[in-house]
């Protein structure tokens, strides 16, 4: 069965962006970018990839879901569509105008559901914290690309999530000079 990974870059104390949602402070040069090129290289937009002059390898994720606030950053410099070699899910609660090659969901939980009784590859979240919370109970597996920084207030890895103790074992962790953290954690299964 598919997986729904998380995989996202967080601070110290558990942001996934500053308040305003900008990412700019979160190290993208160093050591572990070999991790986000190499084996995450799925998960990077189209417009990174032809910087890159390397393509997507289809290896890893065949489908991104994202909340609305997640997509802004690319459709405010003209980018519709920021991740044309996978299939493009967003949360919204509205209808929105959007590029055709996405599909808008007010139900992020029955589609996630969904998405994971059919064949394919892992579904990336790539966030954000509120609809990571809503998630929360559909989460196979966390990749944490912990940055060696704080922000003292910002958008919560998990905004909104009820309290509900959930246990996920470490399956990896790998420390770069960069001071990135990659931690990967598998979700427990009850009982």
């Amino acid at each position: 069965m598919r997986e729904l990974v998380y995989y996202v870059a967080v601070t110290l104390d558990g942001y996934i962006a500053d308040p305003d949602g900008g990412y700019d402070a979160f190290l993208f040069e160093g050591d572990h970018a070999a991790v986000v090129v190499g084996e995450y290289a799925d998960a990077l937009p189209a417009h990174a990839h032809a910087a890159l002059g390397t393509t997507p390898p289809g290896t890893r994720f065949d489908t991104v879901i994202m909340g609305w606030n997640t997509l802004i950053p690319a459709l405010d410099v003209g980018i519709a569509s920021p991740y044309p070699h996978l299939r493009q899910i967003v949360a919204s609660r509205r209808d929105r105008k959007h590029d055709p090659a996405i599909t808008l969901t007010d139900d992020p939980l029955a589609t996630v559901r969904d998405l994971k009784q059919q064949d394919g590859l892992d579904i990336w979240l790539a966030g954000g914290g509120q609809l990571a919370g809503a998630l929360l109970p559909e989460i196979d597996r966390l990749v944490l690309k912990r940055n060696p920084l704080t922000f003292g207030s910002g958008i919560p890895l998990f905004g909104g999530a009820p309290y509900e103790p959930r246990r996920f074992a470490l399956a990896q962790a790998r420390s770069f000079d960069s001071g990135v953290v990659v931690e990967e954690y598998v979700r427990e299964s009850k009982g």
